[in-house]
């Protein structure tokens, strides 16, 4: 327990649209802060969609108490719930009558998030709100035209600044997002905090032997989603040279997997990509540390904790041009930038990446793992601690 005498522990309640089982950031983000509070000694609650159908429930796991909402699927996800604001408005409501929040913590501004900020407004509890979001997230589940997606993120980007306004902080992963939310969202003071990794989690352990890969492998995990774009990394493994046989593992499930198997099978590179499927975390880790290169080629990503967590198990990294990633990325000395979206200058990065001498790649994975000290867990959870408790953000962006 880290609170101190003078503090008393809280009564925390996470609003999250998206929770484990589900496989994304913002689940595996809400999931470790309930954890981490609840190690620090609050009392956590975690309120999300149930993950299939039926009546709302309460489980009681070692990260939180978690509330289950009845929720509904939708055609163009493969797990993807949404909860319907007039169902849960009472259940939200009565839970706080239980609960009796100190505080509050959305995670998003659908949903779940806005009804339980509505509530807290209401009721006078203290609000803090993440966004883990961008427009683009939702661009693989609107069967709508292109022009019609861009005014549904508008929209989007509108409603948050209306929701998230009335919260008293709002945090964001990076400062590249938080410009982009004062850009977009017209929100002025956006406190941008890490998400947070435990680092030393990716690291050999003493006496564990984990076997090195036969063949150069690079590494991907992550939804298999339009915006990650790996069949760009696909296309660009078959532009390759031959003789570096360059290898590929796709850890993740998702809606575009039959899609990128097609394409590895017209490729002629059935021996060379893997497709994992969901890996435990154990698995995940134990990937991390094998892979000789880690490539993210997605577009929209507010942090990548999964780039992140190659970083900490020392891993050279390639990644996109594109949004937070150059933030992870010391070009030339930890990895390098590719243009979004085009295969022959990630090609030839990756190229680049294998024609070092074993020591050099080595030497860029260790400037990797030197990177990520920045974003300790444990500092984003003190972080947040203090801001449940009241403390105003020193250095906002605008």
């Amino acid at each position: 327990m880290t609170t101190s005498g003078t503090q008393r522990p809280l009564t925390i309640l996470i609003a999250a649209d998206t929770y484990p089982p589900h496989i994304n950031g913002a689940a595996q983000f809400s999931f470790r802060l309930a954890k981490g509070m609840t190690g620090r000694g609050h009392n956590v609650h975690v309120l999300a969609c149930r993950a299939d159908n039926g009546k709302s429930y309460t489980e009681f796991r070692s990260e939180a108490t978690v509330h289950r909402l009845h929720s509904h699927g939708v055609f163009t996800h493969e797990y993807f719930r949404i909860c319907l604001a007039w169902e849960i408005k009472k259940e939200i409501s009565l839970l706080f009558d239980r609960v009796q929040p100190d505080v509050v913590h959305i995670q998003s501004h659908y949903m779940i998030g806005k009804a339980v900020l509505e509530e807290a407004v209401r009721r006078g509890v203290r609000i803090v709100a993440t966004n883990h979001f961008m427009p683009e997230n939702l661009n693989p589940f609107l069967p709508f035209p292109r022009w019609l997606k861009n005014r549904v993120g508008r929209v989007s980007w509108r409603d948050m600044g209306t929701v998230m306004g009335k919260a008293d902080v709002v945090t964001t992963p990076t400062p590249l997002a938080a410009k982009a939310m004062h850009q977009h969202a017209l929100l002025t003071d956006v406190l941008p905090l890490s998400n947070g990794i435990d680092s030393a989690a990716y690291e050999v352990q003493p006496g564990e032997d984990i076997e090195p890969h036969a063949h150069p492998t690079i590494l991907f995990a992550g939804r298999l989603a339009d915006e990650k774009h790996v069949d760009v990394l696909i296309k660009a493994v078959a532009q390759t040279p031959d003789a570096l046989n360059v290898h590929l593992e796709i850890v993740g499930g998702g809606e575009v997997r039959p899609a990128l198997e097609a394409l590895v099978d017209r490729l002629g590179l059935q021996n060379r990509v893997r497709f994992l499927g969901l890996a435990t975390d154990e698995d995940l880790r134990r990937a991390y540390i094998r892979a000789d290169l880690f490539c993210m080629p997605g577009t929209a990503e507010l942090q990548s904790l999964v780039t992140l967590e190659a970083m900490s198990a020392s891993t050279p990294v390639v990644l996109a041009d594109a949004m937070a990633l150059p933030h992870l990325v010391r070009d030339g000395e930890n990895g390098f930038l590719f243009r979004p979206m085009d295969a022959h200058d990630l090609a030839a990065k990756i190229t680049r990446i294998f024609e070092l001498p074993d020591h050099q790649r080595a030497a860029m994975g260790k400037i990797s793992r030197e990177m990520v000290e920045p974003h300790s867990m444990q500092g984003t959870l003190q972080t947040f601690e203090d801001l449940y408790y009241g403390a105003v953000p020193g250095d906002k962006v605008v």
